[in-house]
C-alpha cells in the first residue's frame, strides 16, 4: 500500500468509531494466532472483511507501534554449557519479552551474543545489565540501546 503522507496522531480510543477498536482487535487476534485468518478475526470481532481490509494497515495500538522500552543487550560469556539458558531465565525474571538471540561461535573460550528485549515499566535496562552481569559465566554486559 502507497504511503498517503498523512500525519500520524495519537487519539484516546473513547473518541474514535467502534469500527476501529474492532479493527485493533481482529488484528491482535490475527498476530496471536487466536483467529487462523482474517475471515475467522471479523466474525469473532463482528465486523465485515470489507471494513478490516479498510482500516488494518491505517491503525496500530499504541504500545505496539511505538514502545520504547526496547533494548540490546550485548554479552560476552564464557563457553560453558547452560551460562545462555541462565540468561534467558533471568531474562524471563525480569519480565522481558526476548525479540532476538544473536550469538557468535566462540573465540578464545567465549561467546558473543547479542540480545534483543522488550522490557516492561516494572524494570530498567539498569536492572536487567546489572543481574545478568551477577550470573555464572558472564564476562561483559553492555546495553547498546534502550534508556
Amino acid at each position: 500500500m502507497e504511503d498517503s503522507g498523512g500525519r500520524l496522531v495519537i487519539v484516546s480510543e473513547q473518541v474514535l468509531p467502534e469500527i476501529i477498536s474492532k479493527v485493533l482487535e481482529a488484528k491482535r487476534l490475527r498476530a496471536s494466532g487466536e483467529a487462523a485468518n482474517s475471515a475467522e478475526a471479523c466474525r469473532a470481532v463482528g465486523i465485515s472483511r470489507s471494513a478490516y481490509y479498510k482500516y488494518k494497515d491505517q491503525v496500530w495500538a499504541y504500545e505496539e507501534q511505538f514502545s520504547n522500552r526496547i533494548a540490546s543487550v550485548y554479552l560476552v560469556l564464557k563457553d560453558e554449557k547452560g551460562v545462555l539458558s541462565s540468561i534467558i531465565g533471568k531474562l524471563y525474571e525480569l519480565g522481558a519479552n526476548i525479540l532476538t538471540i544473536n550469538q557468535n561461535i566462540p573465540v578464545d573460550s567465549v561467546a558473543t551474543v547479542t540480545i534483543s528485549v522488550k522490557y516492561d515499566s516494572n524494570c530498567s535496562t539498569g536492572r536487567i545489565k546489572a543481574e545478568l552481569a551477577g550470573l555464572r559465566g558472564v564476562v561483559d554486559v553492555r546495553m547498546i540501546a534502550g534508556e
